[in-house]
């Protein structure tokens, strides 16, 4: 069985901790530009309706009631449920554009709605987003395809999960990131227990299938004893993932970050310690470490597709469904069709205006190259699986590896020598002390790295 357990070296990634992509793309969205048109889209939707296979939907409800002092997602804070109407007519028009151009006998394995705060719709509005979505879409109604949302707690009742759950949602993401009160009201989020947990109660009761919950560290006020009482709390009720996130401080580029005050950020090693203690605690407690963040139940679906080489990562995160050609809706949203990946407009304006003319929403992509395609199998089966054999690439790319990629081999070897690796003439395995720095390892392989600035990333750690 596949060893997905996890070492905690404080050396290894206080040497290695560096700004790098999160690679749920490669090449990753910093590669898209507005070279590529609504028509180099259209053309790769011809391409891979040729081909065939399942879909992937993603839905971007970008609305939130009020603003998270941390968030770096597109948002548009307001306390105005209206504001939302226009917006979900342009969407509606733009699933039916982008339904008359896929096959209609291609079924969509995968689904998901993301924000903002995709409960801030009311009922009756989420109720007519899946009506036209099936309208225009094959969706299946046995309950064995994977529909996902997000929600916050403070957003959601009990009518709210029995609804999702009718529409055909069997997967639910719960906001939280922290219990403490004062690291609440340092980001601007309040948020109880009791609210958190009857959500996760009424999905179970309701038939969800998977529950995750959302944590951050690094947030302000933090510390390795707060952190861990949050943890525990959350711990006794058992969800079925975890999704620890590293907090980002970068207010140049996020102008809501500005409100966070930084002299109350935890420092580098307190992170560290945290992050220390997150690993330590959800491993006595059965968890695995999937990759990137993300900790499983042995017996998860992302965790039994890991072990089985199966396991793919995407703009969502990781799935199980590498098939499946992901379509993006709404602002904002990225898709991957074909051999491009593709972007919509970030601008209510422009997105109103493109749809009114029946175009659409797309304002830049990229295609990729034979290259990048085979790079992306290295980097995809690297932070999946954390093994790549030479010879699964040779074979599906027609390339000996020893030799294509004989620059990047050299540079690993440090990370041989430091314990992140194994390195052999015919495989790489990521060790225990360098699943946390899987991020380092994918680096190694990604062309565009030299070219672009640090600042435009995250820490790995």
């Amino acid at each position: 069985m596949m060893d997905q357990s996890l070492k905690f070296d404080i050396d290894l990634i206080n040497r290695y901790d560096k700004a790098g992509p999160r690679y749920t793309s490669y090449p990753t969205a910093l590669e898209l530009h507005e070279g590529f048109t609504d028509e180099h889209y259209r053309q790769h939707i011809l391409k891979s309706n040729a081909v065939g296979g399942p879909l992937s939907l993603y839905f971007h409800i970008p609305f939130c009631d009020t603003v998270c002092f941390y968030c770096a997602c597109n948002k548009i804070v307001t306390k105005n449920r209206k504001h939302a109407e226009p917006y979900l007519k342009n969407l509606y028009k733009e699933i039916e554009l982008q339904g008359s151009l896929f096959d209609s006998n291609r079924v969509v394995n995968q689904l998901h709605w993301g924000g903002g705060t995709p409960t801030f719709l009311s009922a009756e509005q989420m109720q007519e987003l899946m009506k036209v979505t099936r309208q225009h879409f094959s969706l299946k109604d046995d309950d064995t395809g994977e529909y996902s949302i997000e929600v916050d707690p403070r957003e959601t009742n009990s009518h709210t999960i029995k609804q999702l759950r009718e529409l055909g949602f069997n997967r639910i993401s719960l906001g939280l990131q922290d219990f403490d009160p004062s690291v609440q009201i340092a980001v601007n989020r309040i948020q109880t227990e009791e609210q958190t947990f009857k959500v996760l109660e009424d999905a179970r009761a309701e038939g969800f299938r998977s529950t995750n919950i959302d944590l951050i560290y690094g947030l302000p006020l933090q510390t390795v004893d707060s952190f861990a009482n949050t943890l525990d709390k959350v711990l006794l009720v058992s969800p079925d993932r975890f999704s620890v996130f590293n907090y980002a401080h970068m207010p140049t580029r996020f102008k809501t970050q500005r409100q966070i005050n930084d002299a109350d950020l935890p420092t580098a090693e307190v992170k560290l310690d945290i992050l220390q203690m997150v690993g330590q605690k959800l491993s006595a407690a059965g968890y695995v470490y999937i990759g990137m963040d993300h900790f499983a139940k042995p017996d998860d679906e992302l965790a039994i597709a890991q072990r089985q080489g199966k396991l793919y990562r995407n703009f969502q995160g990781y799935s199980t469904h590498s098939d499946c050609d992901l379509i993006g809706f709404g602002i904002t949203s990225i898709g991957r069709v074909g051999d491009a990946y593709s972007q919509n407009v970030k601008e209510l304006d422009d997105y109103d205006r493109l749809i009114s003319q029946q175009k659409l929403p797309v304002y830049k992509g990229v295609e990729l190259d034979e290259d990048d395609k085979l790079r992306s199998a290295v980097i995809t089966q690297l932070i999946c699986h954390f093994e790549l054999e030479f010879s699964d690439i040779e074979q599906a790319y027609a390339i000996r590896f020893a030799d294509y990629f004989a620059k990047e081999i050299e540079l690993l070897r440090p990370m041989q020598v430091d314990g992140l690796i194994s390195l052999s003439d015919k495989d790489i395995h990521v060790l225990p002390a360098g699943r946390l720095l899987i991020r380092n390892v994918c680096m190694v392989f990604d062309k565009y790295l030299a070219q672009k600035h640090q600042q435009q990333f995250s820490k790995v750690i």
